[in-house]
């Protein structure tokens, strides 16, 4: 069972309180149009373990004209692709290997998720005209006042974090895809806005696109684990599917009629690679097949058909295997789709 109240909130940051204790949240005062809401935000598991986190100090994906035009509030999000639902493997929101765990609290600077946080909160405090946008599950109002910041009735947001492929337990009822948490920072006086994104070690990466639930690796010595994804510079395993052939450029906006699309692959393999059966994904999530081998090594051009299109206006681009398992993804921005004629190269 998915999220009950998925949202985001948009308002301005006014205080804070960090991390401490058994179950600890760094929490965070908003005032949203002169309500006053609380997020909590997890920093460290239930188990004891660190939690995994990735800071995009300089954000840029296609979500971001869709946030400029909520105003200052609670808004209820639906669930799905096309909109600002934040989906870490489906919106390709990031690499699985860019998430790093780090611990709550640490001796020394700027080496521990409450001081990561913190920065980018107080940063934004200081700045009046800095918003914050938390995605998440809502609670309240209730009857009682805030237990952190006294205002009433108390109201929030939580699950601020990677909301899929919990293991079978008391989380697994909380899974879905397109409604992960997240915590994103616009400051408008330097254009630039900022992204914080959590993960579990405990959640697998790979999960299934209808319940959010585990996808289990196959021909494992461990069939309960989840996928480990490997660093960028390893060739995974087969088993372990992500990379292994990644997407290094799309040609998006072309100068003749009717337009021709394209998106370049690479097999980072020292093998062929047989691509019968894979598909490549808009941020629609319309899918076309792929066919043939690509060699060890090699690039391959794969032209795009309909249903696919890669909007001009930004996008993103999913590659999956036969099976149906993501093997890499990458976005592009409205500015990078802009120059008619330009190939968008992309880091991975």
């Amino acid at each position: 069972m998915p999220l009950k109240n998925y949202a985001l909130l948009k308002g301005r940051p006014i205080n804070n309180r960090l991390a401490t204790g058994a179950s600890p949240h760094y929490q965070v005062l908003v005032s949203a149009d002169g309500t006053q809401y609380r997020i909590a935000i997890n920093v460290r598991s239930q188990d004891g373990s660190e939690v995994e986190f990735l800071v995009r100090s300089h954000f840029e994906h296609p979500i971001v004209d869709g946030l400029k035009q909520f105003s200052e509030g609670l808004h209820e999000l639906q669930s799905k692709p096309g909109g600002v639902a934040l989906d870490f493997i489906r919106a390709n929101l990031m690499q699985p290997w860019e998430l790093k765990p780090l611990p709550m609290s640490a001796a020394g600077p700027d080496n521990d998720l409450n001081e990561k946080i913190d920065s980018y909160v107080q940063r934004a405090m200081s700045d009046e005209e800095a918003l914050i946008y938390a995605f998440g599950d809502t609670w309240g109002p209730e009857e009682k006042a805030d237990r952190f910041f006294g205002f009433r009735p108390g109201r929030g947001i939580h699950d601020i974090h990677f909301n899929q492929g919990n293991p079978p337990g008391s989380h697994d009822q909380d899974n879905g895809p397109w409604q992960d948490g997240g915590l994103i920072f616009e400051f408008p006086a330097q254009q630039q806005w900022v992204a914080i994104f959590l993960k579990f070690q405990s959640q697998a990466w790979h999960s299934d696109d209808d319940s959010g639930g585990v996808i289990l690796p196959r021909d494992s010595d461990h069939p309960n684990a989840p996928h480990t994804p490997p660093s960028r510079d390893q060739i995974p395993p087969f088993d372990v599917p992500d990379g292994l052939v990644r997407i290094i450029a799309a040609y998006v906006n072309d100068v003749r009629t009717p337009e021709r699309e394209t998106v370049t692959l690479l097999n980072t393999a020292d093998v062929d690679v047989d691509l019968d059966g894979w598909q490549i994904k808009d941020k629609h999530k319309n899918a076309m097949t792929l066919s043939g081998k690509i060699a060890a090594g090699a690039t391959m051009v794969v032209p795009i058909a309909a249903p696919v299109a890669l909007s001009n206006k930004g996008g993103i681009i999913t590659l999956l295997n036969a099976s149906g398992v993501k093997v890499h993804g990458v976005f592009y921005t409205r500015e990078q789709a802009a120059q008619p004629g330009r190939t968008i190269p992309f880091q991975f």
